[in-house]
């Protein structure tokens, strides 16, 4: 199981709906389920487990992977290391193996790097966004030890703008 630490999921659409777990949680307004109001998680859900050889969409990367959907980022994308630290805590407590957060800020906190440390302690391999400005400075969660911090290159291998 893959949780998505993002901007919740369309727990409706045609290649992701059978992929998930549970509705999951959003940390943003407190409802009972993670719905994407802005499309970034539903993205990157459809990158990790898009469902395949159905017609629709993309086929995702890890096709058997289920998905659990965790809203800590709101409609324009943004959101707060207190709903990230809540997110992260409550899906490592869902017993998620995977932990995807294609997020990040310009410093961190004891708060998020002790909530990554304990998804870490529960045997989650957490993964993180490196940043896509480009630059060598670094980026929130992904620089903390118990992170595996991933990159976008563009199409010379070069670090993306």
């Amino acid at each position: 199981m893959v949780a998505i630490v993002d901007t919740g999921a369309d727990l409706s659409h045609p290649d992701l709906s059978a992929k998930f777990v549970s509705q999951g949680r959003d940390f943003i307004s407190g409802h009972a389920n993670a719905q994407d109001d802005q499309g970034h998680g539903t993205h990157v859900s459809g990158i990790v487990s898009a469902m395949t050889n159905n017609g629709t969409g993309v086929a995702g990367v890890g096709y058997n992977a289920r998905l659990l959907p965790v809203k800590v980022l709101n409609s324009n994308g943004s959101g707060d290391y207190g709903s990230i630290v809540q997110g992260i805590t409550w899906a490592a407590d869902q017993g998620v193996k995977v932990l995807n957060m294609s997020l990040g800020g310009a410093g961190g906190t004891q708060a998020l790097q002790d909530a990554v440390d304990y998804a870490w302690n529960k045997g989650v391999v957490v993964v993180c966004a490196a940043g896509n400005d480009g630059n060598a400075s670094p980026n929130y969660p992904a620089a903390y030890a118990n992170c595996l911090s991933v990159v976008a290159t563009d199409q010379n291998d070069q670090k993306a703008s």
